[in-house]
């Protein structure tokens, strides 16, 4: 039986996701982070297979989304949403912290993933973390600066007025560039990630990603299987079932 608990990590609310026989076992972490606009509930799907390969899941509700709106509207919500990822990155070491310290998670086991917006806060993760296992990135981009640039200047092309001077968007790139997986692609360290992408995508445009695992596979070689990139010839912004399954099998056999 899957048992799924409403609870609080701190202030994060969370969806819990685990076999009842593991509940209280220290087993391994598979965190899964949500889309822009998107809730911890719709994306149970998930949950529910990698509780089924024996991992316990925790699903955290970003900052403004679910039971943490402050009722901002979808552009405001757009303005803040490097805001948002950057908060989701330092959540997940709470995360973590507190379920090692409780002895549900096993700290040398732990896996993260996420959709759009949850697919970049993964790899931006990954860039900051050495204790993530191994990563999945379904829709992500792991250029923050290329990507924030883009960004704007669809903003600009639609004529919305984003409020920022000159100096905040400078002080902006400044500090995503911190978490920016291609300035810094050692910080990878040989770890297993497997990207899927759709070739459709007008979101989160899918020539980033792609041009990242091209410019990286080479530090790969030797190490075949642990450096993935799906693509989805006929996908927009939206992951396939097969995505989803991939995903379940990649921490099946990293983690």
């Amino acid at each position: 039986m899957i048992l799924v608990e409403k609870k609080r990590i701190k202030h994060i609310p969370v969806l819990h996701v685990v076999k009842q026989k593991q509940f209280s076992e220290e087993i391994p972490l598979i965190i899964f982070l949500h889309g822009f606009t998107s809730t911890k509930e719709r994306n149970m799907h998930y949950a529910y297979l990698f509780a089924e390969k024996g991992f316990r899941v925790i699903m955290p509700e970003a900052k403004y989304h679910g039971e943490r709106n402050e009722g901002l509207t979808e552009m405001e919500l757009g303005f803040k949403f490097w805001e948002i990822v950057l908060a989701s990155i330092d959540e997940l070491s709470v995360i973590k912290e507190e379920l090692v310290a409780e002895s549900l998670a096993d700290p040398n086991r732990i896996g993260v993933a996420g959709t759009s917006m949850g697919g970049i806060t993964t790899l931006g993760a990954l860039a900051k973390y050495e204790w993530i296992t191994a990563g999945v990135s379904l829709m992500g981009n792991p250029s923050f600066e290329q990507f924030a640039l883009w960004q704007l200047n669809e903003m600009e092309k639609r004529n919305v007025e984003i409020g920022l001077s000159k100096e905040d968007i400078t002080e902006l790139l400044n500090e995503i560039k911190k978490y920016d997986l291609s300035l810094q692609p050692e910080k990878l360290n040989n770890r297993p990630l497997l990207f899927w992408h759709g070739k459709l995508d007008p979101v989160v445009p899918y020539k980033a990603a792609y041009d990242f695992y091209e410019q990286n596979r080479k530090s790969y070689e030797g190490k075949e299987g642990i450096f993935g990139f799906i693509t989805d010839e006929k996908a927009g912004h939206n992951v396939s079932n097969a995505g989803v399954m991939a995903a379940a099998d990649w921490f099946e056999k990293h983690v």
